[in-house]
């Protein structure tokens, strides 16, 4: 896979910094909390005896660095990876393996044990048969143990005590379980390894078994809350259980809302807190030293709690089987000091019983259940404070702190949208003043003037307006509404309307082959090309621009339709450069850096490009097929957070993508469905990010 070139990256990082900076208060006002709380418990009462005052300290120093550490949990980027494996599969082992591979093993097709062991490259997907285990399997657990990957356990489909290594082409037997087991959780603290609950065949399975070697098995403790399924995860030497289904009791059969702790030390377990909705099959990971747990199925999905009270889920994120239980997208971060759930962002595919393993500070989620249907889906999980801090509203967001505009072209409307994804204005609306143009098929829209007017170009109506933000009122328009020409006044097929620093509008009027820099007198400052003279011979003539993007230096940066050429020019005209590209329709190329450019191809299947001047592609993203293929992306911007958003016009979608994943981090929009309901858009072109202080970070060099 292509790497984003050293620039974009310093880019990035810049940009990262200023969102961190933004989470600071926030992350302030949590720490302060937390800090005061555990000082206070440090200093209240008597140290055991026998215990000096330099230990006392440490204790308390410990005390206030967890505190620190648990202060501001990052959020969670979570991606959809552009391909899939070749079969769904479910309850399956995933293990990490060498480089950027994880180990498949065992699992469930269809209803059918499997005993593949596969090796899957999270580069590019790649999926290669390594041997197989010695028997089908699936609801095992498995562990790196002593370098190998030991399988415990598993249904095949009777539940069985087996336990095998596979270090190499063929598994062999390591020993036995004490007793039947399947349907349990594990983790690893140090060199030691927990299988935590579970089914023995007939009856839940309490003990919690610890084993260094996959051989020898000491019960370390017993659940208070047997179950089944439930997510377990071990940090600071401790082993929390979260959720699960209850096997015994009037509750059986169903998920429970139960947290768990083992205290392997003291052999100590005990119920310490309540999930916000009951979970089993879920996912639990340890990343920079934090537990998040992601997905499962829940018997009462009902909300999503952040920091500013509660969220509706969407119907769009959740999938219900057929045993009434509910897929949920939820994310969620642990602390472990104040013992809550922290909303920490969504999966893209609602998922159970999905394999998942940790390569680096990345969790890989592969395969797995969504409302009972089988998946061959693959994403991942990244902590990223750029995408907000755990508990706080929009967490988990690509526009974290920001507000996000959306021109919805066929519904003829613009529409914002808090990182919540809360609907908080939109244009035209029941309160909006009269507008004497008619807004119709809005292709582009910015914010300018610190955010209190938006300049926006009508593609098919032929106009540009300057609407006030958020009163709604046509300031400034320009053009004939559904009518085209060429004279002083006309435009034919604008697009990308920009103010520009000096109050002049640059728009690039395609039909007619020309740049327009216009007054706010309506008169003509400059034109760039010759009406009805549409061939790349510049500075004379241009093929159909779409794009006129400006540059911190004062220029325009052009694309042409005709012959994918992108061009510098002075705003009287003057050539800079120009560049072929070897793409089908370069629409609105954006500047990265000193010579690092960005641009959507929009075209079925569509790309997104970074460039440079001699004409080399430094990064490209464009799958052909699939949930990551675009169709006709028109619009791509690199967001703060380090994503590149992207307008997804005809599959309906607003799409965030990690440049080092190439997986699909956030979506607006049902792919492929166009509406104009909640969470639906019909042929989004345009879009603008808007900070709280009503800077424009995705066109700083506009008025």
């Amino acid at each position: 896979m292509s790497q984003p070139p050293p620039r974009a990256r310093i880019n990035r990082r810049r940009q990262q910094a200023i969102r961190r900076r933004r989470a600071g208060l926030a992350v302030a006002v949590l720490l302060v909390a937390l800090v005061a709380a555990i000082a206070a418990f440090a200093s209240s009462g008597p140290g055991h005896p026998g215990q000096s005052s330099q230990t006392q300290a440490q204790i308390r120093a410990r005390k206030l660095a967890l505190a620190k550490r648990r202060a501001a949990i990052p959020a969670i980027k979570a991606g959809l990876l552009p391909w899939q494996i070749a079969a769904p599969i479910s309850r399956e082992i995933i293990l990490p393996g060498a480089g950027a591979k994880l180990m498949l093993l065992g699992g469930l097709n269809g209803s059918t044990s499997a005993s593949g062991v596969y090796s899957l490259n999270t580069i590019n997907g790649a999926l290669h048969q390594v041997g197989s285990l010695r028997a089908p399997v699936h609801d095992s657990v498995g562990a790196v143990v002593g370098g190998r990957d030991v399988v415990f356990g598993g249904g095949s489909p009777a539940t069985v005590r087996a336990v095998e290594s596979y270090p190499t082409a063929a598994a062999t037997a390591l020993g036995a379980l004490p007793t039947p087991r399947s349907d349990a959780g594990i983790a690893t603290l140090g060199s030691v390894t927990y299988i935590v609950g579970g089914y023995n065949g007939q009856q839940a399975d309490a003990a919690v078994l610890s084993t260094t070697d996959g051989r020898a098995y000491k019960t370390v403790a017993s659940l208070p809350v047997p179950v089944r399924y439930p997510a377990v995860a071990a940090v600071d030497g401790k082993v929390y259980v979260f959720g699960g289904e209850a096997i015994t009791g009037k509750g059986a059969g169903q998920p429970v809302s139960d947290i768990q702790m083992i205290d392997p030390a003291t052999g100590r377990a005990s119920v310490i807190a309540q999930l916000p909705e009951p979970l089993e099959a879920a996912a639990a990971v340890v990343l920079n030293g934090q537990i998040y747990v992601a997905g499962g199925d829940s018997s009462t999905p009902q909300h999503v709690v952040t920091g500013a009270g509660t969220t509706q889920l969407s119907p769009a994120v959740s999938a219900v089987g057929s045993g009434g239980l509910t897929t949920v997208d939820t994310i969620w971060a642990f602390n472990t000091v104040t013992k809550r759930m922290l909303a920490a962002g969504r999966l893209q595919v609602p998922i159970s019983h999905a394999g998942v393993a940790v390569l680096g500070q990345r969790a890989w989620l592969v395969g797995g259940e969504s409302g009972g249907t089988q998946l061959a889906t693959v994403e991942m999980m990244t902590p990223d404070r750029a995408f907000g801090i755990a508990g706080t509203p929009g967490a988990g967001s690509p526009f974290y702190g920001d507000k996000l505009l959306v021109a919805d072209r066929a519904n003829n409307r613009l529409l914002l949208f808090k990182p919540t994804l809360q609907l908080v204005w939109k244009f035209p609306s029941a309160t909006s003043p009269h507008d004497p143009l008619g807004f119709y098929f809005p292709d582009d829209a910015f914010f300018v003037k610190h955010g209190t007017a938006i300049l926006t170009n009508q593609e098919q109506n032929e106009t540009i307006q300057l609407i006030g933000f958020p009163s709604g009122k046509v300031l400034w328009s320009y053009g004939h509404p559904k009518t085209p020409g060429t004279g002083v006044g006309y435009l034919y097929e604008p697009d990308d309307a920009y103010l520009l620093k000096n109050g002049q509008v640059s728009v690039a009027d395609a039909n007619n082959c020309r740049v327009l820099i216009i007054n706010h007198n309506h008169t003509v400052a400059h034109q760039i090309g010759t009406n009805g003279n549409c061939n790349h011979n510049p500075p004379v003539s241009m093929g159909s621009p779409n794009g006129d993007t400006p540059l911190a230096n004062g220029n325009v940066l052009v694309s042409e339709i005709t012959g994918s050429w992108v061009s510098e020019y002075t705003r009287t005209g003057h050539l800079v450069w120009t560049l072929h590209l070897p793409i089908a329709y370069p629409s609105d190329p954006q500047q990265l850096g000193p010579d690092l450019y960005l641009i959507a191809d929009y075209a079925a299947p569509g790309e997104v490009l970074e460039f440079n001047r001699a004409g080399k592609i430094l990064y490209r993203y464009a799958p052909s097929s699939g949930t990551g293929m675009l169709n006709h992306p028109s619009l791509v911007e690199h967001l703060p957070s380090g994503v590149f958003l992207v307008n997804d016009d005809y599959r309906n979608r607003m799409v965030a993508i990690d440049p080092s994943t190439k997986s699909i981090v956030w979506q607006y929009g049902v792919t492929d469905t166009a509406g104009r309901a909640p969470g639906m858009l019909n042929t989004p072109d345009g879009f603008d990010l808007l900070t709280p202080t009503g800077a424009t970070p995705t066109h700083p060099a506009t008025g």
